[in-house]
C-alpha cells in the first residue's frame, strides 16, 4: 500500500465493507476527517457476497422482536439513505423496491409458513397469504406444485457490491481517505485509551478507532480479551448465476424455508444462504452448492438451465443474542460497529448515523444505547469466544 497522506484523523474506521464505509462517508460530510482501513480491497469480506436483500418482515424471527424493530427502522432509512448516496457519487445502488414473496414448495412447508405469517400479523407486520394460484400469478416461474405462500410488499433490496462502489466515491468525495492493503498489525493504546492504529506503512492516529471487521472484530491485535465484545463467524455459503441475456426469471425476492432467490435486472441470480458454525472456515463445498441448488430447483426449476457463474463463501459476524453491537467500547476512544449478521446492509443507515452521531455528540443513538457492547457480561463475552461448535449446514429462513 502506499504512504499515508495524513497520520492523524478524527476518526479511524477498521473494515472497508458496507457498514464501515457507510460510517465514514456519514462522518466525513459531518466534517470529521476519517480514513478507512482495509487489509484488502473494499468489499472483500461478507459485503462483496451479500445477496442485498432489505426484508425485516421475511426475516422476522420469533423472540427476536428488539433486533425486528431496528430492521423496521432500517428499512424505513433507505430510501433517504440511498437518493443521498447516488446524489453524492453518481452511481447507482440497485436499490429497487421488489417486494419479497416466501413460497412453501411443498404441503409440509405449509404449516410453518402459516405460522410464520400469523407472527408477522401479531406484530403488526404488512404480509399477506397467498395461495398457489395467487403466487403463480405474480411469479410464473414458480414450480406449479407450490402450495400457497405470504407476500411482503415492502420488503427490498440492493446490490451491494454496487453500494460498495457507490460509497467508494462518495466518501472521497466528502474528503475520507480509502486505505486499502492497510492490514491492522496492532491498536495503539495509552492509559486505557485507544489512540490509533498500526499499519504496514506506519502509525494513524485517531481520536476515535471504529470497529467495522465484520467476523474478524474480536481478532484485533492488541486488544485485551475484556475489551472485546462476543463476535464469532457464521460462514454463508452463495450462488451467482447467469440467465445469458434473457428476462429475469423473478421480480421479486423468492424465498422458502430453505433458500431465498433473487434476480437483477441484468439476469444475475443470487441464490443463498447457508448458515453453518464453522468457525474462520471460507471454503465452499460441493454440500453446500448441491443443496442450495436442489432448494432453488424445488421452487423455480428453471433455474437448472442457468450457467452457474460463481460460487462464493464468506463469514457473518454473529452474536449470541443474533443482534449487532453498536457503540462505546470499555476502551475510551474505541467504538463498535459489527455483529451485524445477517442484515449487515440492512442495518448499515441506522448504524452509520448512531456511529456518527456518537462521533460528533458523543451522545448515543436509542439504537447505540440498546445494542451497546456493554450488554455482555465477561461470563457471556468468554463462552462466546470459546464456543465454535461444527453442526451440520443449516439453511436461513
Amino acid at each position: 500500500m502506499a504512504a499515508h497522506s495524513k497520520t492523524s484523523y478524527d476518526a479511524v474506521v477498521i473494515g472497508a465493507g458496507v457498514i464501515g464505509l457507510s460510517i465514514a462517508w456519514r462522518a466525513a460530510e459531518s466534517g470529521l476527517s476519517v480514513a478507512v482501513v482495509e487489509r484488502d480491497g473494499a468489499g472483500a469480506g461478507a459485503s462483496g457476497v451479500a445477496a442485498g436483500m432489505l426484508a425485516p418482515v421475511t426475516e422476522a424471527e420469533f423472540g427476536e422482536q428488539d433486533l425486528l424493530r431496528l430492521n423496521m427502522a432500517a428499512a424505513d432509512a433507505w430510501p433517504a439513505f440511498d437518493r443521498a448516496l447516488r446524489e453524492r457519487s453518481g452511481a447507482s445502488t440497485g436499490y429497487t423496491e421488489s417486494g419479497s414473496l416466501v413460497v412453501a414448495p411443498y404441503r409440509d412447508d405449509s404449516g410453518e409458513l402459516r405460522r410464520l405469517h400469523a407472527f408477522q400479523r401479531s406484530l403488526g407486520l404488512e404480509s399477506e397469504w397467498l395461495t398457489r394460484t395467487d403466487c403463480r400469478r405474480l411469479e410464473p416461474a414458480l414450480a406449479p406444485g407450490v402450495a400457497g405462500g405470504i407476500l411482503a410488499p415492502h420488503d427490498h433490496q440492493v446490490d451491494p457490491r454496487a453500494v460498495v462502489g457507490a460509497l467508494r466515491i462518495a466518501l472521497e468525495r466528502a474528503g475520507g481517505e480509502l486505505l486499502c492493503g492497510a492490514e491492522v498489525q496492532s491498536l495503539e493504546i495509552d492509559r486505557e485509551r485507544v489512540t490509533g492504529v498500526r499499519t504496514p506503512a506506519g502509525r494513524l492516529r485517531g481520536e476515535h478507532v471504529v470497529v467495522a471487521a465484520g467476523a474478524f472484530s474480536g481478532r484485533l491485535p492488541g486488544l485485551p480479551l475484556a475489551a472485546v465484545p462476543p463476535v464469532r463467524p457464521v460462514k454463508g455459503q452463495i450462488l451467482r448465476l447467469g440467465s445469458g441475456g434473457k428476462p429475469p426469471l423473478v421480480t421479486r425476492v423468492v424465498r422458502t424455508p430453505r433458500c431465498y432467490i433473487l434476480a437483477r435486472p441484468d439476469g444475475e441470480v443470487v441464490i443463498g444462504a447457508t448458515v453453518e458454525e464453522r468457525g474462520f472456515d471460507t471454503r465452499v463445498t460441493a454440500d453446500g452448492v448441491y443443496r442450495l441448488l436442489q432448494a432453488a430447483w424445488e421452487v423455480l426449476p428453471d433455474v437448472a438451465e442457468l450457467e452457474l457463474v460463481e460460487t462464493a463463501a464468506r463469514l457473518r459476524p454473529g452474536t449470541p443474542d443474533n443482534c449487532p453491537i453498536i457503540g462505546a467500547g470499555a476502551l475510551e476512544g474505541l467504538v463498535w460497529a459489527t455483529g451485524h449478521h445477517r442484515n449487515g446492509v440492512l442495518l448499515a443507515p441506522l448504524t452509520a448515523d448512531a456511529i456518527v452521531r456518537s462521533l460528533v455528540d458523543g451522545d448515543p443513538s436509542p439504537a447505540g444505547a440498546r445494542f451497546s457492547p456493554e450488554r455482555f457480561d465477561d461470563r457471556s463475552r468468554a463462552g462466546a469466544h470459546a464456543r465454535l461448535p461444527l453442526h451440520d449446514v443449516e439453511p436461513v429462513r
